[in-house]
């Protein structure tokens, strides 16, 4: 039986101000066109591909991709056959929380991670953060903590240090080495909090600025890297430089591949390395499928800078919405005001977010999936040998000195780089919290629907065990 695919009803309470409209036309609060919005509505509903060329659009940006929602495979679930909560309301306080968390994200881009524990604009977030009544990040004590603050939602990433690291360590692909050292973002480099920008931006229209790249290549030591690193990577990317390290390294397989107990014969084109290599990235447009019929034709969720428009046309008097007071009372948009001169949300690139729905998120979706399928083929329990963290200026690296009182496992530093990527766009400013939790849960189902029907076509057979993102453990 299909699942119900419910969204949060936004948008026939507060229809052409609570949803995705980026693209269309919008007039100069930023709402959009309700004849641009009902055609979109009406192609989403026929499926028919004339429909999605009738849309209006407002600059020279595309819509990207509605139609993959429709798509599925002949392996793994359909993409319409899983489905995801309604997303947070923005009349609720879990959508306040979420949006005050992104505020001082924006506002701690250039803070290095190893610096948390003394950095006053960390102690100003958690502080705020703890008052919301719904913030559902991970807290200490009921209270959000320089430990905890914009961590992801598992027990690994709340172990050691922040970055995973599969984001740190060399990557020897064939006979070449990769440096994980990237080109990153300029500090300070932020975008959208003009108003005449962002409205251009929401129109749809290519910026009319560049990125500002700082010229020196820098290991992922903050949130504004961790927002480079998202922004330019293939979406498996991370996934399958993790699937190198691991066998670089001669990590332990799962003690339920049948290879392991074989004296005449060794894995290769199945249960062995190319095998893995091709799995570990044939979920990505698997979960990318599943995700884009939850954007597009279930929640069109609105974008945290569209938000930011409302919350700054709320406050200044130019317009009221129905938004939730906790937002309003915070600390977090008067920050921002404060640094910028607007209640925007800003932005780390200069185009803001992709021209698709927020919820949920390609990127986490894509990580959940990804990740799951290197969880289920080695053994989560082993210890990564010479944990490292970056130095100050992140060129390069230094031991990580807890890894005696913390080991960093496989499966926990797993799910660190899944919290990492699809938070990491929510250092950039275009995704929401639940954008990212509950996507793992979606990209999870993909990649154990992959495994099971795998399972038929092995001859050898296999009994993988592995450990849910909610922390539970299964056998496939």
């Amino acid at each position: 039986a299909l699942p119900d695919h419910s969204n949060n009803g936004e948008e026939s309470d507060y229809p052409y101000v609570a949803n995705f409209s980026k693209g269309l036309p919008h007039n100069d609060l930023g709402e959009v066109d309700p004849t641009a919005y009902k055609a979109l509505l009406a192609a989403l509903q026929s499926g028919v591909r004339e429909d999605f060329e009738a849309i209006p659009l407002g600059g020279d940006r595309k819509l990207i991709n509605p139609m993959a929602g429709l798509a599925f495979d002949l392996e793994g679930p359909d993409s319409h056959s899983l489905a995801v909560r309604p997303a947070p309301r923005i009349d609720g306080a879990e959508n306040s929380g979420e949006i005050a968390e992104l505020y001082w994200m924006a506002l701690a881009r250039d803070v290095p991670f190893g610096k948390y524990d003394d950095d006053p604009v960390i102690a100003a977030a958690a502080g705020d953060l703890s008052r919301f009544s719904d913030f559902r990040g991970p807290k200490q004590g009921g209270a959000v903590t320089a430990a905890t603050i914009f961590r992801g939602a598992t027990a690994g990433d709340l172990v050691g240090p922040y970055v995973s690291q599969f984001l740190l360590r060399d990557v020897e692909y064939g006979s070449l080495t990769i440096s994980p050292r990237q080109q990153t973002l300029l500090a300070g480099a932020d975008y959208l909090t003009d108003y005449a920008e962002w409205l251009h931006a929401l129109r749809g229209h290519t910026p009319a600025v560049d990125e500002a790249f700082d010229p020196t290549p820098r290991h992922i030591r903050s949130g504004r890297d961790l927002a480079a690193y998202v922004h330019r990577d293939a979406l498996y990317q991370a996934y399958l430089n993790a699937c190198l390290i691991l066998l670089s390294m001669n990590a332990p397989l799962d003690p339920g591949n049948p290879y392991l107990l074989l004296a005449k014969m060794s894995g290769f084109g199945t249960l062995g390395g190319p095998h893995i290599l091709s799995l570990v990235t044939e979920v990505a447009t698997r979960a990318l499928k599943a995700v884009w019929f939850q954007k597009w034709f279930v929640h069109r969720r609105n974008r945290p800078e569209e938000f930011g428009g409302r919350i700054h046309n709320h406050l200044t008097g130019a317009a009221t919405y129905p938004i939730d007071e906790e937002i309003l009372d915070s600390d977090a948009p008067t920050e921002v005001f404060r640094k910028h001169g607007t209640y925007l949300l800003p932005q780390a690139y200069p185009e803001g977010c992709p021209t698709h729905p927020a919820y949920g998120a390609g990127h986490a979706t894509v990580a959940a999936a990804c990740v799951t399928i290197l969880k289920a083929w080695f053994d989560e329990s082993f210890t990564l040998p010479d944990p490292v963290v970056p130095n100050d200026d992140g060129t390069g690296v230094v031991s990580y000195g807890g890894a005696d009182t913390d080991p960093l496992t496989v499966g926990g530093e797993l799910d660190k780089l899944a919290a990492n990527i699809a938070t990491a766009r929510n250092f950039a400013g275009i995704h929401w919290r639940t954008d990212y939790s509950e996507s793992i849960k979606l990209g999870e189902a993909v990649a154990i629907g992959v495994l099971e029907e795998q399972k038929a076509g092995c001859a050898e057979g296999y009994s993988f065990r592995l450990t849910k993102f909610d922390g539970s453990t299964i056998t496939v």
